[in-house]
């Protein structure tokens, strides 16, 4: 019998997770007023002393808060995880987020999960292939970090 890599399974995983983001992304979005019952921050905010300066979109069905996050921390989840806007387990593959910004989004509880992308300059989303703890912070850069269901 033949032993998969690890690098197939990295790849095999993110390309189910991604075809699963962009099939969700073709539903109407629902309006979750609910879920920013229990969120940390519900109005733009600038967290964080640092040299380096990134920004995350926190999106939950038609609500977005922008986190501008000042940092010396040389990923976006040492940042994340220092400023305590995301929560989740850890593994092989890096954090699996299970709270962002007090919001819960779990898969195990109700299918829900955290998707991950890049805004780029013209304001468009690119969906991230790697998790925030693989990100490096130069300074500048803006993602998303979006509840999915």
């Amino acid at each position: 019998m033949k032993r998969i890599s690890s690098k197939v399974l990295v790849i095999s995983v993110s390309l189910l997770l991604l075809a699963t983001m962009l099939l969700s992304a073709c539903g109407k979005k629902e309006v979750l007023p609910e879920i920013w019952e229990n969120a940390t921050y519900t109005e733009d905010t600038t967290l964080g002393e640092g040299t380096k300066v990134v920004g995350v979109y926190v999106t939950a069905g038609e609500k977005s808060v922008k986190l501008t996050i000042k940092t010396d921390e040389k990923t976006l989840g040492d940042a994340l995880k220092a400023l305590n806007i995301i929560e989740g387990d850890d593994s092989e593959f890096g954090i699996y987020i299970k709270k962002t910004n007090g919001i819960v989004a779990d898969y195990d509880i109700d299918a829900s999960w955290w998707g991950f992308n890049k805004v780029l300059e013209d304001g468009t989303r690119e969906i991230m292939l790697s998790g925030v703890d693989s990100v490096d912070i130069v300074g500048g850069e803006v993602f998303e970090l979006i509840y999915s269901k």
